[in-house]
């Protein structure tokens, strides 16, 4: 399997343009009842192109995006620009470079799958201040719930490179689990959509770094199966993504 740092290199373009941001009840959740607010100093680790951080920049948030690969970081950077309060920082979920005691909250969204877990729950611990708190988030995508999501996760299966291996929805509640442990998390779910038209769906498709490029054997008898499916479902030339966005959040404490 390709290091996950540089797994998403040529894939850029597409992530920036195609992947869906967060719902506002994601912030409103944290201020409710994790105490967010403008003065909170935030880490988005695993910030990519900036989606997730850009929520908290607009809440006045000073946020540090760390984030491992280079042209995900620098369109993160040119994304978000215009927020003086954004801070770039070349660093992973396992050595950030950010100072100990110093964050009020710590987020990844469709990131924690990436982590080296242990060693990340180390690296949390010291950057977080006393009382701090850390999210993780996803965008799960329904598989089952209309006949064209059915139609799309099977050509996932069948065409994709590694799909089924490195699909986050592999982290169970299980596994959030023993992250926080002794500690515990919290759930919270909220209903997520987006509408693409047919060259709009093939750039969400090629966002993901499971599905082969050009030159692969599999790249063309994919986007043919893309096409037939969205002709057999699409309503007014378009389709839907529906997804449950997941929030896990809770405290962390030292073990032993």
């Amino acid at each position: 399997m390709i290091n996950p740092t540089g797994r998403f290199s040529t894939r850029v373009e597409n992530y920036v343009k195609y992947r869906p941001g967060y719902p506002q009840g994601v912030r409103d959740l944290l201020r409710d009842e994790c105490g967010l607010n403008s003065s909170s100093v935030i880490a988005d680790v695993g910030s990519g192109t900036g989606i997730l951080s850009e929520m908290f920049l607009k809440n006045g948030n000073t946020v540090y995006g760390v984030e491992p690969n280079r042209e995900m970081r620098e369109a993160g950077e040119r994304l978000l620009s215009a927020y003086s309060n954004f801070k770039s920082i070349e660093g992973t979920a396992e050595a950030t470079s950010l100072g100990d005691a110093s964050f009020d909250f710590i987020i990844a969204g469709q990131a924690f799958h990436w982590f080296d877990r242990e060693r990340a729950r180390r690296e949390f611990l010291r950057i977080l201040k006393p009382g701090g708190w850390t999210a993780f988030l996803w965008n799960e995508r329904r598989t089952d719930t209309t006949p064209f999501l059915v139609d799309y996760e099977r050509m996932l299966i069948r065409c994709g490179t590694d799909y089924e291996a490195v699909n986050h929805t592999n982290i169970s509640d299980e596994v959030i689990a023993s992250f926080f442990a002794p500690s515990d998390f919290r759930l919270k779910i909220f209903d997520t959509r987006q509408i693409f038209d047919f060259e709009s769906l093939k750039g969400r498709l090629l966002s993901s770094s499971y599905t082969p490029e050009e030159g692969h054997p599999n790249y063309k008898p994919m986007l043919d199966e893309l096409e037939r499916i969205f002709r057999e479902h699409e309503a007014g030339g378009e389709v839907a993504f529906e997804y449950d966005t997941k929030i896990y959040y809770g405290q962390l404490e030292p073990r032993g």
